[in-house]
């Protein structure tokens, strides 16, 4: 049903080798994720993309000392406390500005954010699910179109690999790897993403 594609280091291991394509999906995967938590933390416009462009530098610098040593690290997670430090750096960097005429709310919001804390999995439903489908558009063409719709239908529109494999005209174990080795190759590409 499919060709085997030689199993390809996960993103995050071909980051840290600097892999420029790697750092692109990187970029396309969680800028979205990374301008949410700014503006949930009252960022907005060009600063949070001035923030979310610190959160990638930070990211660059310290994506080899990553790791999940304890149950229920995640790189999403990892990556939501690098976000929430250069929100901090912001707002104490604006404290030291004057206010313009009109005024800002910079310095109470600095002192409201050491007790605000984005809790893992506070994330809207709707933001998390731009986060997977982007993910998918990333592997889609490493696999026939035939695996593709197999995984689709019994993975996202949650059709039974029975019914599946008799539209089709292959096996239901033939459907259920194809569903197996796409959510696999996610999970080698993005990792905590599932």
């Amino acid at each position: 049903m499919a060709v085997d594609l030689p199993t390809s280091p996960t993103l995050l291991q071909r980051a840290r080798a600097n892999d420029q394509e790697a750092w692109e999906r990187l970029t396309r995967l969680y800028a979205p994720l990374i301008g949410y938590w700014c503006r949930q933390q009252g960022v907005q416009g060009t600063d949070a993309e001035d923030v979310c462009q610190d959160v990638f530098q930070a990211l660059a610098v310290g994506l080899a000392g990553f790791r999940r040593d304890r149950p229920g690290d995640t790189f999403r997670g990892w990556l939501r406390g690098i976000t929430r430090n250069k929100v901090l750096d912001y707002f104490r960097r604006r404290k030291h500005v004057p206010e313009a005429q009109g005024g800002t709310d910079a310095n109470r919001q600095l002192q409201q954010i050491p007790d605000q804390q984005l809790p893992e999995g506070d994330d809207p439903p709707e933001l998390l699910s731009g986060l997977y489908h982007r993910a998918l558009e990333l592997v889609r063409s490493e696999f026939e179109e035939r695996t593709w719709q197999a995984f689709w239908r019994a993975t996202v529109d949650g059709q039974a690999p029975a019914d599946i494999a008799a539209d089709m005209g292959v096996s239901s174990a033939a459907v259920r790897k194809a569903k197996s080795r796409v959510l696999r190759r996610l999970k080698e590409e993005v990792g905590d993403l599932e």
